[in-house]
């Protein structure tokens, strides 16, 4: 079986249900089979995200604000603001595994178990959206995900950095912030049930954020890195510094992260 092949037609197709049956197709083949591509394979660099035919994507400045959580429409905003996350994750899950062939089987089964979990988490957000009145590319979205897959297509290391040690351990800092907001609406039903997403969405990204860091540290080691290049690759693409309100110790120490790293992300202490 040819998975790169499998893993480009997931990448670029907008259908979730293909994306599922193509993901699990290659998770069974490498659960049983080692894995090589030709001496003539070169990954694509794709040029728009799959869901550019479903959505309109414009410059995050221009994305509506989500403060209105008492009508649908305002509730809906946030969901589909999260299931855009989800879905914008699942294809850089499966591009981790289709554009680094050199990387062990170990890391390929990693990545296409959270592309699987990451499709889950979106049908679950979906059908939330679905339940209030509203569609997967009903609102505008941004390509910041897409951007940061680009980006980092030339290095895995930069990719491990950037996507599930950078991005991805933010959604751990922010998520507990977005279920405390909705506290006091629980008695909805859609929140309720939004709130338990997050909180499973929650639980299982630390685990992602885990296998990021297993494979940062794995690329330091193989390549006589100090795990300290984390903080010179976030300088080089200008995210050392930002302003950081919500540093969540816990799950980044979880996660795999040092206290050192977490203080010099922003924590005020980390034990």
């Amino acid at each position: 079986m040819n998975i790169y092949a499998l893993l480009e037609h997931a990448i670029s197709t907008d259908k979730i249900a293909l994306k599922e049956e193509l993901t699990l197709q290659c998770l069974a083949y490498c659960n049983q089979n080692e894995v090589s591509t030709g001496d003539t394979f070169v990954p694509v660099r794709f040029t728009s995200p799959s869901y550019a035919s479903r959505c309109t994507i414009v410059d995050p400045r221009k994305l509506p604000a989500r403060k209105d959580f008492d009508t649908n429409e305002g509730l809906a905003t946030l969901i589909h603001a999260i299931a855009h996350i989800e879905y914008s994750a699942i294809d850089l899950a499966l591009d981790a595994v289709y554009r680094f062939p050199e990387m062990p089987l170990e890391y390929k089964i990693d990545w296409l178990e959270v592309a699987h979990d990451e499709i889950r988490h979106f049908g679950m957000l979906n059908a939330l959206l679905e339940s209030v009145g509203f569609e997967y590319g009903d609102f505008p979205v941004h390509c910041g995900l897409f951007d940061a897959a680009d980006h980092t297509a030339e290095s895995v290391l930069d990719r491990m950095a950037i996507v599930p040690r950078y991005y991805e351990a933010s959604g751990l800092d922010v998520n507990p912030q977005i279920i405390k907001k909705l506290e006091n609406k629980r008695k909805n039903p859609a929140v309720a049930t939004l709130m338990d997403a997050l909180n499973l969405i929650y639980e299982e990204e630390i685990e992602h954020v885990h296998k990021g860091d297993k494979w940062f540290k794995y690329l330091c080691e193989q390549n006589g890195l100090d795990e300290s290049v984390y903080f010179d690759i976030l300088e080089r693409y200008k995210l050392l510094g930002k302003h950081r309100p919500h540093i969540n110790v816990n799950a980044r120490k979880e996660a795999g992260f040092t206290c050192d790293e977490i203080m010099k992300l922003g924590a005020k202490q980390c034990q």
